[in-house]
């Protein structure tokens, strides 16, 4: 009897029938949401979907091409909108993790000229430094010694290090020229 019904609908659309579209609508509206929601996992889209394609049988009179089975067709049709959906969603992501990957390319490569600039700086700064602050320096930054050893291989006491060690590093900090922004 639904397939009649069907049949009816879509003669009297083809007839001009405003109404007849208004009941297609009541009668697959949900049932098509539902298929939509199925594939898509998001309420809005689906309910996006299936508005438009309800729209464009409309205004594009795709009732005009229905033949046979409507709600097979409804199904059908929903299905692709939705699988189009899809795929052009996945396009996007990896258009997006493209640009992504692309930013940060750039940013690496802006962030590797600053530190080689500032590489160059902080040697020339060391070479300028005199004494057992560079010492210091050296031993505790480039040769990775602890404090203890350090002040050990250079002969004077742990405070003595701690000493030369911030005083070198405030001259560092204060000459070093900070534009990373």
């Amino acid at each position: 009897m639904s397939h009649q019904q069907d049949l009816l609908l879509i003669q009297r659309l083809n007839d001009g029938d405003q109404k007849a579209f208004d009941e297609l609508y009541l009668k697959y509206y949900k049932l098509l949401c539902a298929s939509a929601f199925f594939l898509l996992k998001n309420q809005n889209e689906a309910k996006d979907i299936v508005q438009t394609f309800f729209l464009d049988i409309l205004e594009k009179e795709l009732f005009r091409s229905f033949h046979g089975e409507i709600k097979g067709y409804l199904f059908v049709a929903i299905k692709h909108r939705c699988l189009n959906r899809i795929k052009s969603q996945k396009l996007d992501e990896a258009r997006q993790r493209s640009y992504g990957i692309l930013q940060d390319g750039e940013e690496m490569n802006d962030m590797e000229g600053k530190l080689s600039g500032y590489h160059h700086q902080l040697a020339i700064l060391l070479n300028k430094m005199k004494g057992q602050k560079r010492v210091a320096v050296e031993m505790v930054y480039m040769q990775d010694k602890k404090y203890k050893d350090a002040a050990k291989a250079m002969g004077i006491s742990i405070n003595s290090f701690k000493t030369h060690l911030k005083s070198a590093l405030k001259t560092l900090r204060d000459n070093m020229d900070m534009k990373t922004n």
